[in-house]
């Protein structure tokens, strides 16, 4: 796949949840959501910031350093410093200029999205990213966020062929879901084989005596941390495969648990 595909698929994403937020009345912003402190306008704000900054990396990487070291330089803060950082400005802002400015930064990340080649590095918070992998992680970004709203306001978001993506991602951070704990990362290859709206998406050796098999959209929840791996009914055989699934972390940042069995 090349890069362009993964922008045209990002922009697919985003289009979404647009849609679905156009439905909802300016009230349904304010319901609180599943992350801790976050409402509904806050999912988005985040999503906002970081297609800003995401555009800045690609088009402006010196500005893009500054927003660095904003981040950096209040994240000793806590989690509520980064917050003030990062969306303290749309807090302030009434509903519908909340959705303008996360509509603005999308065109300018698709318009910076659109001058990348398949072998371009981009700068990012951690080391530096591949085009390909760097415009993946917008899009679970958006997916899991856009998740977030759809529990939140009982919104209907059907499955589709772009969560190939998210599972991807999901599939080959295994390692850096123990490495972000400082653990070591268990022996052995986790086959993974999923049901998807155009077919089966399949990983690993097929001799691989741990098993990760069902829904794919239910694989990306778990990765992604938006359900707990019993919460669904994904079919998990051998304890390296449960005890990956059981902290898996398909995003960057620091390690974070997520929901617990039956909150969900």
């Amino acid at each position: 796949m090349h890069v362009t595909e993964v922008a045209t698929d990002l922009a697919a994403e985003q289009q979404v949840l647009d849609d679905l937020l156009a439905g909802i009345a300016d009230a349904d912003w304010a319901t609180p959501t599943p992350s801790p402190r976050w409402n509904v306008a806050d999912q988005v704000a985040h999503l906002t910031y970081f297609d800003g900054t995401a555009a800045l990396a690609i088009s402006n990487p010196d500005r893009f350093r500054t927003a660095l070291d904003d981040l950096m330089g209040v994240s000793g803060g806590g989690a509520e410093a980064v917050d003030d950082l990062t969306l303290g400005r749309a807090r302030k802002m009434p509903p519908s200029e909340v959705f303008g400015a996360w509509r603005t930064n999308r065109s300018l990340l698709a318009d910076a999205a659109a001058t990348l080649a398949d072998d371009t590095r981009v700068i990012w918070y951690g080391p530096s990213m591949g085009a390909k992998s760097f415009l993946t992680a917008r899009l679970m970004e958006v997916w899991a966020h856009g998740q977030d709203i759809v529990d939140t306001l009982g919104l209907d978001r059907p499955a589709s062929d772009r969560l190939r993506h998210v599972a991807q991602l999901g599939v080959i951070t295994r390692g850096w879901s123990y490495v972000n704990r400082r653990m070591d990362v268990p022996e052995g290859e986790v086959r993974v084989e999923l049901a998807a709206p155009g077919g089966e998406w399949t990983w690993g050796p097929d001799d691989a005596q741990n098993t990760v098999r069902g829904d794919a959209e239910d694989f990306c929840l778990v990765v992604t941390q938006r359900r707990h791996a019993d919460d669904t009914e994904l079919e998990i055989e051998g304890e390296v495969a449960r005890d990956w699934l059981l902290l898996a972390q398909a995003f960057a940042g620091p390690p974070t648990d997520g929901p617990a069995v039956g909150s969900t």
